[in-house]
């Protein structure tokens, strides 16, 4: 008995990393902690005996069963979207999600859940927990240079490829960042300023309460249309949308909305709401690094 106290202790030291490294590969607190539990009852299983680096083992042991869970999800085509849009003001997010999302990142997030399997996991032990490539490519089953490759692979679809400038693509962060910003605050006035004068907002009818027509013009129009649908800026990220600054609605990190923003002399000239499941995936969304 003192022995398994002990390996139990040993392995609730480990739990807070665990889950971490689930939660990333898996993007679900449930299925991370299902992860988490079934690598319990693995060293429980298999005892310490003959474990001669703890974490290790154990990292290794959960990236295979969180692998293994990709995989079932890739091979039965699991789409996590209901067909409708859910009202955020009326579906928040239990309060652990929405801690755990915001420290990893919407747009993080958002870009792992289009990930492959292999690539997802190989991303994450070394771009975010700096595993070595020998133990990736063992949990893997792949070479080295193939263990390498994916996550190279990975680092690229997660970093995106701008289509403007450094400079031009820092100046469209700030006006999208300052558009978000009046909009989670319901500012009018904020985004009056932030608005072209002639700015375009299209967007699907779904996206819309019932009777909001899908193309308003003007800013005075499209300032009060931004404040209506104010509620699902809580799950609003910026996010690169096609190589250029725009905006991700992910609740929980699992994309709902995407946001392609066009930014002229220094506002806002338009920007496009895209719903549809098939339309968002053509959207490339990347992780927008900081200085551009």
């Amino acid at each position: 008995m003192h022995g398994h106290d002990e390996l139990a202790r040993r392995f609730e030291a480990e739990r807070g990393r665990l889950r971490a490294v689930a939660y990333r590969m898996l993007g679900s607190p449930g299925e991370a902690d299902d992860a988490v539990q079934e690598t319990w009852l693995r060293l429980s299983r298999a005892g310490g005996d003959g474990i001669d680096n703890l974490a290790a083992w154990l990292t290794t042991v959960v990236s295979r069963i969180c692998l293994d869970m990709l995989r079932t999800r890739a091979s039965r085509r699991e789409d996590p979207y209901d067909d409708g849009l859910p009202e955020p003001s009326t579906g928040e997010l239990p309060e652990d999600e929405a801690v755990l999302a915001d420290s990893v990142g919407l747009a993080l997030l958002v870009v792992l859940d289009a990930l492959g399997p292999a690539e997802r996991v190989a991303f994450v032990l070394h771009d975010l927990f700096a595993v070595p490539f020998d133990r990736i490519a063992a949990v893997l089953d792949r070479s080295l240079p193939a263990a390498k490759k994916l996550a190279s692979r990975a680092r690229h679809k997660v970093r995106g490829t701008p289509v403007v400038p450094g400079a031009e693509l820092d100046r469209h962060r700030e006006v999208v960042a300052a558009f978000l910003a009046a909009a989670r605050g319901g500012d009018l006035g904020a985004l009056l300023d932030v608005l072209a004068p002639d700015v375009v907002r299209h967007a699907e009818p779904a996206t819309l309460p019932p009777g909001v027509p899908a193309e308003l013009r003007g800013a005075r129009a499209v300032a009060e249309g931004t404040v209506l649908l104010r509620a699902r800026t809580r799950f609003a990220a910026l996010a690169l949308v096609d190589g250029d600054v725009g905006i991700v609605v992910a609740p929980g990190g699992r994309l709902l909305l995407a946001l392609r923003v066009t930014v002229e002399g220094g506002r806002v000239a338009a920007y496009e709401v895209i719903a549809d499941r098939g339309r968002l995936r053509g959207v490339e969304v990347a992780v927008l690094e900081a200085g551009g």
